[in-house]
């Protein structure tokens, strides 16, 4: 009986597996017509051509307002190891979702010439949306420039983060000393 279960398991996942690929024929009928069909062309019927499609597929990616913004205002964030200036850049960006481009001027002779010939000096964190350039850190002008390119406000697909209630205050009474042997 259990052989039984297990070859019927069997034959329904690969017949599962076959009804997610479809196949299709296209062909020309005797007036010139195009005809597609899930059946097999008539045998009279010469250069059918047989495709093979796969189930319908959703795709669940960056969303259309995310895509048309990175498409007309690229991001790119100057940054190197400053500390808490571009650790909390790169955190407001990965958390909204913003596809970046990172260049550390630090690291990389190329990006220390482009941030110098894009501002004249070398102070990181530089956030540069389309056309627009913020220099320096400053969370509401970063989130205002990404809202004017129409990067969205959270990334697609997610909920907004949700902010824990504080703990509660500790209370002012002294821990009991512990006893003397």
């Amino acid at each position: 009986m259990k052989a039984g279960s297990i070859l019927m398991a069997i034959w329904l996942a690969a017949a599962s597996l076959s009804a997610g690929a479809a196949q299709l024929y296209q062909w020309k009928d005797a007036q010139g017509r195009t005809v597609y069909s899930d059946q097999p062309p008539p045998p009279s019927i010469k250069n059918a051509q047989q495709k093979a499609f796969k189930g319908n597929v959703i795709e669940i990616g960056e969303s259309y307002d995310a895509k048309t913004a990175r498409e007309k205002y690229p991001v790119t964030l100057y940054a190197s190891a400053c500390g808490i200036p571009c650790d909390q850049a790169r955190q407001l960006l990965t958390q909204r979702g913003v596809p970046f481009s990172g260049k550390d001027p630090q690291a990389s002779p190329e990006a220390q010439a482009e941030l110098k010939k894009l501002t004249g000096r070398l102070s990181v964190p530089v956030l540069v949306v389309g056309s627009e350039r913020i220099d320096g850190f400053e969370a509401g002008q970063w989130q205002a420039a990404l809202d004017r390119a129409g990067y969205p406000k959270a990334p697609s697909g997610s909920k907004p983060e949700t902010v824990a209630a504080p703990a509660p205050a500790p209370t002012s009474q002294p821990a009991p000393a512990a006893p003397h042997p």
